[in-house]
């Protein structure tokens, strides 16, 4: 079952600017769904809209299988969503707000205060309940931001840059405690630019480009995408011998190599791990005999092939719009030169 289906779903603002172009997206119930792409590729609008807060312009969207509109409130009660950056009453405590909260979705008193305690334990704030939120981190809003859209025990929970913000002991808390809250009972989105997020607890990845998808599937296909890796090692010794050797990695993948001196930079395009070919280029150092200087593995693997994908896309764009140029000046031409054959009143031929 899709929790999200949305089909050539397009938005287009006053201003005729495109936020939305025919955008497909497909989440499955019980995914982690990682939705990545630069700053205005798409991303807010398409909460929006799967929100029910704003009109799609053209398109379908269905959201727990039934359609999406401004109007369906009830459907709204079945989704937790955290914005980025969430704002909150600073002279409150998470306690009265997330009771706030309980009394806006209608939940019965006990039901709240059940929920309330075991959301409190769940993102770690137990013992914060009682503070004002006012002299709360970064970290800890974002904690009770999550707390927050669980109240209704949604069925799909989605989340705009949960980690933005946040230092590394923060967005490996927040990011243990997204992987804690999946299931197969709950579908979670995740807006992020931060890939390596995306890496650690997504089940499957869109790129949204220029209000497009560009890609949509598993993470372990993102991964595989990804397997082409780049190793440089700087040695000393007999840098010959190792040159000689380097085909020699050519069973586990297509291998080449540039040489500077007494640096290597090798090349794997393959269908393992970016940690084997490591393993076999420092085998084969130690087989023949040089001494490793430095080793640089340019690890940043599903960033470097998310930015090859979006290269790919800008090089599509350029290409579709120098194609509709050239159609545009084929027309202007096609046009003046039947002005030309019908000798119309005013023209220079005539």
């Amino acid at each position: 079952m899709y929790v999200v289906h949305t089909t050539d779903l397009t938005k287009i603002y006053h201003d005729k600017y495109i936020a939305l172009n025919a955008l497909n997206l497909r989440v499955e119930k019980g995914q982690v769904f990682g939705l990545v792409g630069p700053n205005g590729a798409g991303k807010s609008t398409t909460f929006r809209i799967l929100l029910g807060l704003q009109r799609e312009t053209a398109g379908e969207v269905q959201v727990l299988g039934e359609e999406m509109t401004p109007e369906r409130a009830d459907l709204r009660r079945r989704i937790g969503f955290l914005p980025t950056n969430p704002a909150f009453p600073k002279h409150m405590t998470p306690i009265g707000f997330l009771e706030f909260v309980s009394r806006i979705l209608g939940m019965p008193y006990e039901r709240a205060r059940v929920q309330m305690a075991r959301l409190l334990q769940a993102v770690d704030l137990t013992q914060a309940a009682s503070q004002k939120i006012e002299g709360f981190s970064t970290g800890m809003l974002t904690r009770l931001g999550i707390a927050a859209s669980l109240m209704n025990d949604p069925e799909l929970l989605i989340l705009d840059e949960p980690t933005s913000g946040l230092d590394p002991a923060g967005r490996k808390q927040t990011i243990e405690l997204i992987r804690e809250l999946s299931g197969r009972d709950r579908t979670i989105i995740i807006a992020t630019h931060i890939l390596t997020d995306v890496e650690r607890v997504c089940t499957d990845v869109g790129i949204i480009s220029q209000g497009r998808m560009i890609y949509s599937g598993p993470m372990s296909e993102m991964r595989r995408l990804a397997r082409q890796g780049t190793i440089s090692v700087e040695i000393e010794g007999n840098a010959t011998a190792f040159e000689q050797q380097i085909h020699t990695l050519d069973d586990i993948g297509s291998v080449r190599y540039e040489r500077v001196g007494a640096e290597f930079r090798i090349t794997f395009l393959g269908t393992e791990a970016l940690t084997v070919y490591l393993t076999r280029v420092l085998q084969l150092i130690d087989r023949t005999g040089v001494e490793l200087l430095r080793v640089d593995t340019g690890s940043d693997e599903i960033e470097e092939a998310f930015l090859r994908r979006l290269e790919e896309d800008r090089t599509r764009g350029f290409l579709r719009a120098a194609a509709w140029a050239a159609t545009q000046d084929l027309r202007r031409n096609g046009r003046a030169n039947e002005e030309i054959d019908a000798g119309i009143p005013g023209h220079p031929s005539v």
